[in-house]
């Protein structure tokens, strides 16, 4: 036999191992954890403040911040967690970019190389956020950090009054503000989902949404077409089964999940000067059980983000309420973890 022909049959005769490697997951979500040997906990806090357009209505230009240091560090630390900060901020040659939207992909482009370098360092992320854009960020962030060819295994849970499940073509305020769920399943704006560095789109059965309320009827079509399952705000307050079959669902598919807030979920009493303030939604202390419920048995649960605080919040009601949601987050890590 031929030298050249015993390596082709050689070559060939490799294949279906190099393929079976390749499907391979190499990130267990079992052998992750957020903690040092010492029992304290890392966790990032990681902020991201591009928006995709002039306007913030009545959300604060400097939410990101306001949530970074509105206390929650400090309750950090008193829950023997070690707190670390980045913050995803455009190159000079990205601050030239044409159009808003593409100046948000890049941003988010940095929010995700943030999220993925959490990741890898074992922190867990909290996100805070001053669009609901700036989640396709920490979606791409942590499908990035998967170590398998297989990066659509990430999910994601959005609570938020709005499905921001619009196109161009079915948007009625042209807002993306109200597309990045569309955005991140595949459904509109390609180039800003890969600057957000998500490739694949998320598959319709990676997405569950919850608390809508306010929905766009062309924008339900698309949710109902898609069979996009969705908690409702009295799942939300009663803890119900379809809480734990929804995020049963979601980890059976992924290996890592998101959970997002549009802090307009929350009932108006908590956000009322928020740009949308909603009617009969669950309250922080709710949305606090809930994440520390979720948190403590789906080891797949893997970041939190939120976006975005009004510019006027009285009392800090609104502030107050981030710090309860995020407690509730940590406290089932814990639990999990049995620290």
């Amino acid at each position: 036999m031929k030298l050249s022909a015993l390596k082709y049959i050689i070559a060939i005769s490799l294949i279906p191992t190099i393929a079976f490697a390749q499907l391979v997951k190499k990130d267990s979500t079992a052998e992750r954890n957020y903690f040092n040997d010492d029992g304290t906990m890392r966790i990032a806090i990681t902020t991201q403040s591009q928006r995709p357009g002039s306007g913030g209505g009545n959300n604060a230009l400097d939410g990101p911040e306001v949530m970074a240091e509105g206390g929650i560090q400090d309750l950090l630390r008193s829950m023997n967690a070690t707190v670390r900060m980045s913050d995803a901020v455009l190159s000079e040659r990205e601050q030239t970019e044409y159009g808003n939207w593409r100046k948000m992909g890049y941003a988010n482009g940095r929010l995700a190389d943030n999220v993925m370098q959490n990741e890898a360092d074992g922190y867990f992320t909290v996100g805070f956020l001053a669009s609901c854009p700036s989640s396709l960020g920490m979606l791409g962030g942590l499908q990035q950090s998967l170590t398998s060819t297989d990066t659509s295994a990430v999910s994601i849970l959005w609570l938020d009054a709005h499905a921001d499940y619009n196109t161009p073509e079915t948007t009625r305020s042209g807002s993306m503000g109200g597309m990045p769920l569309a955005i991140a399943n595949g459904l509109a704006l390609q180039q800003v989902r890969r600057d957000s560095k998500i490739e694949p789109p998320l598959p319709n059965s990676h997405i569950v949404t919850a608390g809508l309320r306010d929905v766009d009827p062309m924008e339900q079509h698309l949710l109902d077409k898609a069979r996009i399952q969705n908690i409702s705000v009295e799942d939300i307050r009663d803890l119900t089964q379809n809480v734990y079959d929804q995020m049963d669902a979601l980890s059976a598919v992924s290996d890592k999940i998101y959970v997002h807030i549009d802090l307009d979920i929350l009932d108006a009493s908590e956000m009322p000067y928020h740009n949308y303030p909603t009617e009969n939604g669950p309250t922080s202390y709710e949305l606090a059980a809930l994440f520390k419920e979720i948190f403590t048995k789906y080891p797949k649960a893997a970041a939190i983000g939120f976006a975005s605080i009004p510019s006027r919040d009285p009392e800090n009601i609104g502030l107050n309420a981030v710090n309860r949601m995020v407690v509730g987050a940590v406290e089932g890590i814990k639990i999990r973890e049995g620290k």
